[in-house]
């Protein structure tokens, strides 16, 4: 029988692509990879589903050229997500399901063997291994699974030595060695570390979740729990009712930074489970082995950042979001797809509950709580004897600054320091200096491919932008009038390390942010050292900010704030709360009472004075308030055209076409095509419109008429555009 599949190639096509193939369960290959061939070269495709066999095809079909997968690699609800995702997303449908796919499937290669062992039924088994009692322990517990076991799952079982044992009951021929794939197996709860005693508030949190969860379509539930109140604990008990049910369980972070801790605290907690983790730090090999184990239903806890919601799963359970509000599970380039919505998404086609845990829920998702749509429970205390930090606004209007720190910020990191405690200064920016420049005739060090500044790095003498990647030696003499004596201006993380060392040479000082990271195993061996050790000084970006939990850390310093003040953006002032609820709660998490400096210029800014006098719960929601006024998300639905081209005139002119494309529709406004608040960047220049609508069905509808529309427009090829759908940022 010659059935006509549904193909989705990874090439920007809006539409599957059909081809022909001869089979008698045509059904069976939906989700498989297949060879096909497109245009004048080849590809890889995935089958989506069968095309009507009644429809007409003004073109000749193609067959396949070749299956490569004997059963399917995305099961039906993982392909019924991804086509959400596309259609939601306005994106390329095969763009989305390559997404879903690791980087070692997507070029074609087979689905790795694996090596497993399985016990033969003998009878004369207990006669052999009568003086045996490791073989015949092992020979047991094969005997009793009821599929064959990995490598690592004997290790689990017998310790060191398995490799001996069992290569003894291979010899008397009681059990044998086969290449296959991971078979499916349900999770199952296993031997528990002692539990920490739940505070009362977090074991009503508890009972209360555990209702809401049986609920016969349950609805999301936001955990807004104070920083250090013990919301991992909670999602602990969850995960273990949910492996009592013999259903894994999915937690999603927004940085790779969060999962090593996380799979330590799991793994304490879980010692008998299989804990696997994915993420972009790993290699292609560790990344396709832990989707194969999340897939076989061998992990029974899978922790990843945002593509890990895209996961097949042999039997998903939970869903678990930590740090909800992050942008960072916010994909910000090709396919922008929002790893939260799309989580929340996935739980309400499964039918299985979700928890969104944070300590400064996102403005979105605080509104849908408040609307009703989401259960919502606030932990409002720290467990124990840790108490939430005293806050201290510096006004450094008028007051000299050594590279950027005031003298009653250093005098209080010597009084943290005496009493043989940490400290950590934030600032959100790496580097020396954010500017180079000339005193004698004004030359600054700009990119020579970006609107933006080149940004000075001391250590490696380099002048490197943090939009496109240009990276450059730092001249010790001015390029334009040769003077010897450039200066730096702004500070760095460098900047601040240095100086610290000058004040405080004796102390221990770890510097955390993306340059001192990028090796692998880098960011662990920081954070062991500031466990480790007691008196220390500790310097970062936002890869602090969130997720760690540093017992002798008293002191923090926030520097340089201003910005997010004063920004004309209106995401700008959640994402100020939110940074700063979250690093000042890295302060004072023990039996010691923490400290939080703020330097700032601008001490009376009115919602500065509230997030402080009222804490952030009262700022969202004045926040809210403004959104509705103005008709800002939550209140309206917002899609972000972007077009990148030599010229801006270009770039401008494009989206002119498109938006008058877009026929007027009451209850949508577009606003632009202006230029991009970041002009140019990468030697493209970039503009921007954006669409406003009242509700989602009047934004797609505008999207949808744009992109059948848009093929018919001026075709120019030097134009890149993208359609951003929920844009975090207008940039």
């Amino acid at each position: 029988m010659e059935a006509k599949l549904l193909i989705a190639v990874p090439r920007p096509l809006r539409t599957l692509l059909t081809y022909t193939y001869s089979t008698d369960t045509p059904k069976a290959v939906v989700g498989c990879r297949v060879a096909v061939s497109l245009g004048h070269s080849s590809s890889i495709g995935v089958v989506l589903g069968l095309a009507d066999e009644q429809a007409a095809s003004p073109y000749k079909l193609k067959a396949l050229k070749n299956l490569l997968d004997r059963e399917p690699l995305l099961d039906a609800q993982v392909l019924e997500l991804i086509q959400w995702a596309a259609r939601y997303y306005q994106h390329a449908i095969g763009e989305v399901v390559f997404t879903a796919l690791p980087n070692a499937l997507r070029d074609g290669k087979p689905l790795p063997q694996t090596i497993t062992w399985q016990a033969l039924n003998k009878p004369e088994a207990s006669k052999q291994l009568k003086r045996a009692k490791r073989q015949a322990d092992l020979y047991q517990w094969l005997s009793q699974q009821s599929a064959p076991c990995t490598a690592s799952e004997i290790h689990a079982y017998l310790g060191d030595g398995w490799r001996q044992v069992l290569a003894a009951l291979i010899e008397k021929g009681l059990a044998r060695e086969q290449l296959s794939q991971p078979q499916a197996r349900l999770p199952s709860l296993g031997k528990l570390t002692p539990k920490l005693e739940l505070s009362e508030q977090q074991n009503a949190c508890l009972e209360q979740a555990r209702v809401w969860i049986q609920e016969p379509s349950p609805s999301p539930i936001l955990l807004h729990g104070v920083t250090g109140s013990g919301k991992t604990e909670i999602y602990l008990r969850l995960i273990e009712d949910a492996l009592a049910q013999q259903k894994q369980t999915l937690i999603l972070v927004p940085e790779i930074g969060l999962t090593p801790q996380l799979v330590q605290r799991f793994t304490d907690h879980f010692p008998e489970q299989q804990i696997s983790s994915l993420h972009s730090g790993l290699n292609d090999t560790e990344r396709l082995q832990a989707w194969m184990e999340a897939r076989s239903g061998q992990a029974d806890i899978v922790i990843g950042t945002r593509s890990a919601v895209f996961t097949a799963f042999a039997n998903l359970g939970l869903i678990i979001i930590d740090e909800e509000h992050d942008t960072s599970l916010k994909q910000q380039e090709g396919f922008r797809y929002h790893a939260r919505d799309l989580a929340i998404k996935r739980a309400q086609m499964l039918n299985i509950p979700i928890l969104l845990g944070t300590a400064t829920p996102a403005l979105e998702t605080l509104h849908n709580a408040d609307q009703g749509r989401y259960h919502y429970f606030r932990l409002e205390q720290r467990p124990g004897k840790a108490r939430q930090p005293s806050l201290e606004v510096q006004d450094i209007r008028g007051h000299h600054l050594h590279s950027g720190l005031s003298k009653l910020t250093i005098q209080a990191i010597e009084r943290t320091l005496e009493r043989n405690e940490q400290a950590m200064l934030f600032i959100n920016r790496r580097g020396f200096a954010p500017m180079l420049l000339c005193p004698a005739c004004g030359w600054l060090a700009h990119c020579p491919a970006c609107s933006a500044n080149m940004t000075y790095h001391a250590r490696k003498s380099r002048l490197i932008c943090h939009h496109c990647g240009a990276d450059e030696r730092a001249e010790s003499h001015c390029p334009a009038c040769n003077n010897p004596q450039l200066i730096t201006q702004g500070h760095g993380t460098e900047r601040i390390e240095l100086v610290l060392q000058q004040y405080f040479p004796e102390t221990t000082l770890v510097r955390i942010d993306r340059d001192t990271t990028s090796r692998k195993g880098s960011l662990e061996r920081h954070l062991e050292t500031v466990r480790s050790t007691e008196r220390l000084l500790l310097v970062g970006t936002q890869m602090l900010a969130k997720g760690h939990d540093f017992p002798n850390l008293t002191l923090v310093v926030i520097l340089d704030v201003d910005a997010a003040l004063l920004s004309s953006e209106y995401h700008s002032l959640e994402r100020f709360g939110q940074l700063l609820t979250q690093v000042a709660g890295r302060s004072g998490r023990s039996d010691k009472p923490g400290h939080v400096i703020l330097q700032t210029t601008q001490p009376q800014h009115p919602m500065l004075l509230t997030l402080l006098q009222s804490g952030y719960l009262a700022f969202a929601r004045q926040l809210i308030e403004e959104r509705k006024r103005w008709q800002f998300p939550p209140f309206s639905y917002q899609a972000l055209i972007r077009a990148e081209a030599a010229e801006m005139e270009q770039a401008l002119q494009y989206l002119e076409q498109l938006r008058a494309l877009i026929p007027p529709q009451p209850g949508v406004v577009l606003m632009g095509p202006v230029p991009a608040p970041l002009e140019k960047r990468a030697a493209r220049y970039r503009a921007q419109l954006l669409i406003q609508a009242e509700n989602r069905n009047l934004r797609h509808l505008c999207l949808n008429y744009l992109t059948s529309q848009e093929k018919n427009s001026s075709n120019q090829k030097s134009i890149r555009w993208s359609i951003d759908i929920d844009p975090v940022e207008l940039s």
